[in-house]
């Protein structure tokens, strides 16, 4: 049933992000909606202003008005948020609210996705297109989370470092 749930934004007053996200968690808890509405957050940074004083560190909302909420659609969850105290109701079009998409979630940083890759640094592998295709390397660095590679190829007796993406390589099998 979780596979359902998608992000929603809830507009709120000017400075009730706090009280929005509690009325929703205490609503929620009252009502035994908890596989309903699954999560709540206020979208913060950290930000470090530099004073004469020293440094001064604090938490600035990044959306100021604005509640991201983890939730299955029902009449009965939208009717809990969209009357909690502080509320305006849900970013919609049309009337109905309108969910976050995957890539907007992950550039939010509100979830993660684990990357598995079948290779790791010191790996020799095979470049499979581009320019280079046919060439055999040495992984150097990978960077799953930007599909990011850098191999090692030796071209014309000299070792030169070369960025591809993942799928521009394969593993080269040791028999």
């Amino acid at each position: 049933m979780a596979d359902s749930a998608k992000w929603y934004v809830v507009h709120t007053y000017s400075g009730y992000e706090n009280t929005v996200s509690a009325s929703i968690l205490k609503a929620a808890e009252n009502r035994r909606m908890e596989d309903l509405i699954l999560e709540v957050r206020i979208p913060v940074e950290t930000v470090t202003e530099r004073t004469d004083k020293g440094d001064k560190t604090y938490e600035r909302k990044i959306f100021p008005g604005y509640v991201l909420v983890k939730m299955i659609l029902t009449d009965e969850s939208w009717h809990l948020v969209r009357n909690a105290r502080g509320s305006t109701g849900f970013v919609s079009m049309d009337g109905k609210p309108v969910p976050l998409t995957e890539a907007e979630v992950l550039e939010l940083g509100m979830e993660r996705r684990e990357i598995v890759v079948p290779f790791s640094v010191g790996d020799t592998v095979k470049v499979t297109d581009g320019p280079l295709e046919g060439f055999l390397g040495t992984i150097e660095e990978l960077d799953p989370d930007k599909d990011r590679v850098r191999v090692v190829v030796s071209m014309f007796g000299r070792e030169t470092p070369v960025d591809l993406e993942l799928d521009q390589i394969e593993a080269v099998s040791e028999d």
